[in-house]
């Protein structure tokens, strides 16, 4: 005999005749099996909201079904829970007047703990295919698969029907840009990602660049090339163990002494683990070997450690040593930045901090609410500028290189960076998160610290920006958009950066949207076109402080205006194919 459980109708608004109306409730059913698919009789299935109240309850029957009928629409979790096995959760829920939903949950022992997963390793702003999260058992067996088809959430079963099997997706993409720097020109880009039966998989990346733009750049040279080889595998517990290994080559780069071409190597791993529901651990390096006018071999440990003291509550410590390595989803970038490394006081030195950072997190309705405390030691900060760089400027005939040491370029955009001095700080970050739509989130952030900043005068010269430019006590405020806009198919990430335009740094440049400036946003629309056009193709837009604002004006070498800023304008754009 089934076994269910249900709550009492929702109401409707009254009709003008006094009578009501009432709307059909939503529906959830399913099976609640083991690890090797065998159904579970009594297990006590759970309906909560947001908040953990308990709103329908309902126990297994002899073929592990379950009912819980007459939901109001909502959002909410299902737990199911039995003696011997570790409870298992499915969170965010949404349940629509009149819907019937299956969700068929697999109940685990220590050892065999559930975990979401990924369907396909990739970014947030990524394109990917229709399933978005699986639901899978420690032995990689499928449970639960959902679909978000333009906010649709659609819910399907594959526990019973579905077995292990290896998967293959690609991408193919044609991006153009300026003002970028180190991504400036064509790129033709390859990307293949496969996933085996056993939870890993394997992604490689090939992206080659055009040559320099004529004109443009000091000298020519042959296409810049990169190439990224990543592996993932499961481990116990809901843990997994990155490694990615990439290469590039950049002859467009030219540094001082008109030193040309700069070649990068880099080994990252990192490694998270889960302790039940307590706390989380994200440990990882990146291993760093550069070569220009020599050679230099940094290392950037991370450590990321959080703790779930409630449902509803998270305190954590973070430590990173490098901006682009801060926690184990910093190797899901499908585009690596270029590690730079100039020549300045006679040796190559780059970019090296520490940040250390204590955060509170705590869920407020369908959003959150996180709160921290950093300090920084940096002991030196790349600068962004832009306009091209003469030879004089790089160390040309006659020209002392010990006096201009400490700048690199990109000689086919003009973009360039500079070695500046370094300080310490520290300062708070409050920021707040909220849906708008179900697969839209807006975020709002405050912080405040240190920055460097630029004289006011604007006498600065290319000689004396390094001693020009101070610490300032400063704030920074960010309102982001991100996420899918429903019924278009477009994602977007866009976000208005405010600070101080004297400031050609970042306040809290560790922090989440320490690489935005002013107005940035990205773009990804899928274009139908009917039996014209192959499905699978995107076009994309990715611009950086559209308004060209908080620029800072300083003279070259042989007296033209260049200018310093966080992030200096630069427009991309192209065309994707995913197959």
């Amino acid at each position: 005999m089934l076994v269910t459980a249900s709550l009492s109708a929702a109401a409707a608004p009254k009709p003008a005749d006094g009578t009501f109306m009432p709307v059909p409730g939503a529906v959830v059913s399913g099976i609640v099996r083991d690890a090797q698919g065998v159904a579970q009789m009594g297990a006590l299935v759970q309906i909560l909201t947001s908040s953990s109240m308990t709103v329908g309850t309902a126990f297994t029957d002899l073929h592990g079904r379950f009912v819980v009928a007459n939901l109001h629409p909502g959002r909410y979790h299902v737990r199911a829970s039995a003696a011997l096995f570790v409870p298992t959760l499915r969170e965010n829920l949404q349940l629509r007047s009149g819907a019937r939903t299956v969700v068929n949950l697999t109940l685990s022992t220590l050892f065999e703990t559930t975990a979401w997963i990924p369907a396909e390793r990739r970014k947030a702003d990524e394109p990917g295919d229709d399933w978005k999260w699986t639901l899978r058992s420690g032995a990689n067996r499928p449970i639960l698969r959902m679909v978000d088809d333009d906010g649709q959430i659609l819910l399907i079963s594959s526990s019973a029907t579905e077995g292990s099997r290896s998967s293959d997706s690609g991408k193919g993409a044609v991006v153009a840009g300026d003002g970028t720097f180190s991504r400036g020109g064509v790129h033709n880009v390859l990307a293949v990602d496969r996933s085996f039966v056993d939870g890993s998989d394997v992604r490689f990346r090939v992206d080659a660049g055009t040559g320099l733009a004529p004109g443009r750049g000091l000298m020519a040279g042959p296409p810049s090339t990169e190439v990224q080889a990543g592996y993932q595998r499961r481990l116990g517990q809901g843990g997994a163990a990155r490694t990615v290994i990439s290469y590039q080559s950049h002859p467009e780069m030219v540094s001082a002494g008109r030193t040309v071409g700069l070649e990068a190597m880099q080994i990252a791993t990192a490694q998270k683990m889960q302790f039940g529901d307590m706390a989380d651990i994200e440990v990882g390096s990146a291993l760093n070997v550069v070569r220009t006018a020599g050679y230099l071999t940094t290392a950037h440990p991370f450590l990321r450690v959080t703790t779930h003291p409630t449902s509803d509550w998270a305190v954590g410590y973070r430590m990173a040593t490098s901006r682009d390595m801060q926690a184990f989803n910093s190797l899901d970038a499908v585009q690596p930045e270029l590690p730079v490394a100039v020549q300045s006081q006679g040796k190559l030195q780059t970019e090296r901090g520490l940040h250390q950072e204590i955060f509170v997190t705590r869920k407020a309705g369908r959003g959150m609410i996180q709160a921290s405390y950093y300090r920084d030691a940096l002991d030196n900060i790349l600068v962004s500028g832009t306009g091209a760089l003469g030879v004089d400027d790089l160390g040309g005939a006659g020209t002392s290189t010990a006096r201009v040491g400490g700048l690199i370029a990109d000689s086919s955009t003009g973009a360039f960076r500079v070695l500046a001095t370094g300080y310490r700080t520290q300062g708070v970050n409050v920021m707040i998160t909220e849906p708008l739509t179900p697969g839209l989130w807006a975020a709002v952030e405050y912080e405040n610290g240190s920055a460097l900043a630029a004289e006011s005068t604007g006498a600065m010269t290319l000689l004396s920006v390094n001693s020009s430019l101070h610490k300032v006590a400063s704030k920074s405020a960010t309102f982001a958009l991100k996420g899918r806009v429903m019924h278009t198919g477009t994602n977007v990430r866009a976000a208005y950066r405010w600070q101080p335009t004297r400031l050609v740094s970042a306040v809290n440049p560790y922090g989440a949207f320490s690489d935005q400036a002013f107005f940035s946003f990205f773009l990804r629309q899928p274009v139908n076109c009917g039996r014209w056009l192959p499905a699978g193709l995107e076009a994309t837009v990715d611009v950086t402080n559209l308004l060209a604002q908080g620029y800072r004006p300083f003279l070259s070498a042989d007296g033209r205006t260049l200018y310093l800023a966080q992030a200096p304008r630069s427009i991309q754009g192209g065309l994707a194919f995913n197959f």
